[in-house]
């Protein structure tokens, strides 16, 4: 059933096209329309700095997305709509309704942290829109949005590593640095913080397993203009390492009254909070030695599917042409295009949500990002990807270069630097 209500939305979109573009419910649309890609991210707000790189992914992408691509042995144009989260889990919903329902895409993108990938896969998943999301740990993805490992989703798919990895790759550079293994976690009140903390899935129990001993002074607030308690509870514990995984914002808050009252840890690894050049443009000196997640760098023996550049030359090819240094973003928003259209062919008819879908699941490919494989988990709906330790030390051309410092698993990806010490 049609409703007047739709039938006015339909109608209304399609004037300005001519009817042969309407879109009704439940129905395949004319051949040779155009596909469209809904692409949700955080362009403003507290995660902004989590979408660097967006424009220039999308000018590279642009001649194959001009091109377009031949489904069931029809030409179609592909046409990408893109979202503003404003960094708002509200607002990240909002733009994925208006995806679905007002510009009515065929497959929904999104990116940069649960705030942004978990309320626009929901919407997807209630209004049975396939959706492709990365760059958040899967666990806060997966579970942070009720899911079942032994059902999944119908609709809805994520690719990226998981804490399983980062507390591996975290663990294992700080084994070689000698401390009294005393750790203090600043987790806040968030998906990521819920998921980082929990008692089953999250870090306490893989830190208690790798003898390293917590300090938890419980869920710290999102964005605070004092994290003097959690600070002087560390001090008062003699914690000499400490992570997390703040929001860039609230974590300069944290380093910066951190150094000014003398707590001085060796080590601080956090996810999240310096990912990319303008989050530790924005803490300054004081931010040589943080070491974080690595998923994605130049020296990466990956290569696109789309036109086989290779990590280095992607890298190379953005300092160049944006004159910024290179984020690892990059590879995992690049990705998101690849799997999307390596999808869509395979789906063999456009319009058709559950073969999309379907898929989406079949997925088994190699990315600028890696290696994705949907088939076989960690759970149903997720894809992985490697993961290693990067560290900011003094740079050549820039004034941060994000070196691979830790890597115990992935022998074929060699590092680059020696873990570096931090000075106060």
């Amino acid at each position: 059933m049609v409703t007047r209500r739709q039938f006015n939305q339909v109608f209304g979109a399609g004037v300005g096209a001519g009817l042969s573009s309407l879109v009704w419910p439940g129905r395949v649309q004319a051949a040779d329309r155009p596909i469209k890609i809904g692409w949700v991210d955080p362009e403003t707000g507290p995660l902004a700095s989590l979408a660097e790189g967006n424009k220039f992914v999308l000018s590279e992408l642009k001649p194959i997305l001009d091109k377009g691509i031949d489904v069931g042995g029809v030409h179609h144009p592909i046409q990408v709509i893109v979202k503003d989260s404003r960094s708002d889990p509200n607002r990240a919903a909002e733009a994925a309704a208006e995806l679905i329902l007002r510009d009515k895409v065929d497959l929904v993108l999104a990116d940069s942290a649960p705030e942004t990938t978990n309320p626009v896969a929901d919407q997807c998943e209630q209004n049975r829109m396939p959706c492709l999301t990365t760059f958040a740990p899967w666990q806060p993805y997966f579970f942070g949005r009720g899911g079942d490992p032994k059902v999944g989703f119908n609709y809805t798919y994520h690719f990226f590593w998981g804490l399983e990895d980062i507390t591996q790759a975290f663990c294992d550079l700080w084994d070689k640095v000698p401390t009294n293994r005393k750790v203090g976690a600043m987790w806040p009140n968030d998906g990521d913080g819920n998921a980082w903390s929990d008692p089953k899935i999250g870090w306490p129990p893989y830190l208690a397993k790798r003898n390293f001993q917590l300090f938890d002074p419980g869920r710290v607030p999102a964005m605070s203009d004092d994290y003097s308690a959690a600070i002087s509870f560390f001090k008062s514990n003699d914690v000499e390492i400490v992570t997390g995984v703040m929001l860039p914002p609230a974590f300069v808050t944290f380093w910066t009254q951190a150094r000014q009252q003398n707590f001085h840890p060796k080590i601080v690894s956090f996810g999240k909070s310096y990912l990319f050049p303008a989050s530790i443009e924005a803490i300054g000196p004081i931010g040589y030695g943080l070491s974080g997640e690595m998923w994605w760098n130049p020296s990466f023996p990956y290569k696109s599917s789309l036109t086989g550049q290779t990590a280095k030359q992607f890298a190379d090819l953005y300092i160049t042409k944006t004159g910024r240094q290179w984020t690892q973003a990059l590879g995992s928003k690049y990705a998101l295009f690849e799997v999307a259209l390596d999808a869509i062919k395979r789906a063999g008819k456009v319009g058709d949500a559950d073969a999309l879908a379907n898929a989406l699941g079949r997925t088994k490919m190699s990315t600028l990002a890696g290696d994705l494989d949907f088939t076989k988990g960690p759970v149903k709906n997720v894809a992985r990807n490697p993961l290693m330790v990067g560290q900011w030390q003094k740079g050549d051309k820039f004034a941060f270069d994000y070196k691979l410092v830790g890597n115990d698993r992935y022998s074929w990806i060699k590092t680059e630097a020696p873990y570096q010490a931090i000075t106060y």
